[in-house]
């Protein structure tokens, strides 16, 4: 009785356990190949230009948002009256960070905050939003946009800038903050893109921040008297800073050209 060989001239010829092999195979491949679509999957989301493929589709919904909900009626309408004290502060510089974040003009968010706080619990609600609204856009831009926009700084002036932020981080955020030209939500996301490092950023961002936010926020406070002496002096604060910023920017304007 012939059992797993035939014989055929004496010699043996073993069967191979076809069955076996075929299941080993089709286990191995089942088992592989979601691994692998998952871990090309997870490396296609995770790539550079989808992460800034969020960050611009996060960006563009915040600024939809901020035409649809309308923060500047805030001057015209005041504070909703269910909201007054310490919460009222706490959810106005949260409210001002996000509204940051989605490129509203902090000029008219400190001028609100003024209006509705006062002079110096605005300054105050104004700061830590401003603080706040920096962070989240340093690290929205840190984390879904530096890796992808990185190998696009090739011109001269673009290099020039990311060199200052990266190896001088502290005192050119702090210039850009002190005086105005810069829009706010571009040296965050410049800055991100940077090396600059997270406690420079925040440091200068808040110090930098105080001579200007406190002339808008004593404006905002005064605004009904518009001719009172502290009306008149914020507004000479407001102006100052600028003029002196156009004539720095002006004299440096060769470093930001590569010359």
């Amino acid at each position: 009785m012939l059992d797993a060989t035939t014989r055929s001239g004496g010699t043996a010829t073993a069967v191979p356990p076809a069955p076996v092999a075929e299941l080993s195979l089709a286990a191995e491949f089942a088992v592989s190949t979601p691994t692998g679509l998952t871990a090309r999957c997870t490396r296609v989301l995770l790539s550079p230009w989808s992460r800034l493929s969020l960050l611009l589709v996060l960006l563009a919904a915040a600024a939809s948002s901020v035409l649809l909900f309308e923060p500047q009626r805030l001057l015209s309408d005041g504070w909703p009256p269910q909201l007054s004290g310490a919460a009222a502060a706490v959810v106005f510089s949260v409210a001002y960070g996000l509204c940051t974040v989605a490129f509203v003009p902090r000029p008219l968010l400190n001028l609100a905050a003024g209006a509705l706080f006062g002079s110096q619990l605005g300054l105050g609600t104004a700061l830590a939003g401003t603080v706040l609204g920096a962070g989240v856009a340093f690290g929205l831009g840190r984390i879904l946009g530096q890796d992808a926009l990185r190998p696009l700084l090739r011109a001269r002036w673009l290099k020039a800038a990311d060199g200052q932020l990266s190896r001088h981080g502290f005192r050119t955020m702090m210039m850009a903050r002190l005086f105005p030209g810069v829009p706010f939500w571009a040296a965050n996301y410049c800055a991100a893109v940077s090396r600059m490092g997270w406690l420079p950023f925040l440091l200068a961002t808040a110090l930098g921040s105080i001579p200007n936010t406190a002339a808008y926020a004593v404006a905002g406070a005064r605004a009904s008297a518009p001719t009172s002496p502290a009306f008149l002096i914020a507004l000479g604060f407001i102006a100052l800073p600028a003029l002196v910023g156009a004539v720095v920017a002006w004299r440096k304007r060769h470093h930001l050209r590569g010359d």
